[in-house]
């Protein structure tokens, strides 16, 4: 039998939120933290974080699609951040916080420009969802201290305020989803 590993690529703010909550779902086989979307080859983060680079941080999800559809990952991934603000997610302010999905195949492209046009069809928001929808070129990971980092930090002030309560939130929507009771 074939590998159904597929790949998805979203940005939606700091990356170590969008990789603390998208990481638990079932189906999902890795999350990786980022730079995509920019003209610098190998970015750092001091690099990515000085808004020169036109990077976002982003997180490469590796999924089995015969546990989770890409379009339940867009589904979660509206959910878990803000698509309706320029450059901005909360206190996170620039071009590499900015909402995006870097698709990899066609399909992913159309399921990501239908949602979104059924998101501002159906006015899901009180503003349009500004998501930009672009091919992902190449993405770079990001330092390793990047990994895990809620997992690794919980108790540091950052998870405790901005991680913490949006993993409440999921759980408590997308309970059935999770692969484990990830307790803020």
């Amino acid at each position: 039998m074939k590998d159904q590993k597929q790949t998805a690529v979203f940005a939606g703010g700091c990356f170590w939120c969008t990789e603390a909550l998208l990481k638990g779902l079932k189906g999902v086989i890795s999350a990786e933290p980022g730079y995509t979307g920019g003209q610098k080859e190998n970015p750092t983060y001091e690099d990515v974080c000085s808004g020169s680079t036109g990077h976002a941080e982003a997180v490469k999800i590796e999924f089995d699609p015969s546990f989770i559809s890409y379009s339940v990952l867009l589904s979660v991934f509206f959910n878990i951040h803000n698509p309706t603000t320029l450059n901005r997610q909360e206190n996170d302010i620039g071009t590499q916080y900015r909402s995006a999905i870097f698709y990899t195949t066609e399909e992913q492209k159309k399921e990501a420009e239908d949602l979104i046009k059924e998101l501002n069809k159906n006015k899901a928001y009180d503003v349009p969802v500004i998501t930009e929808v672009v091919p992902l070129i190449k993405f770079y990971a990001a330092e390793n201290y990047h990994r895990d980092y809620y997992e690794n930090n919980k108790n540091k002030s950052y998870c405790q305020i901005v991680i913490a309560p949006k993993l409440a939130k999921l759980q408590e929507k997308y309970h059935e989803l999770l692969t484990h009771t990830n307790r803020p």
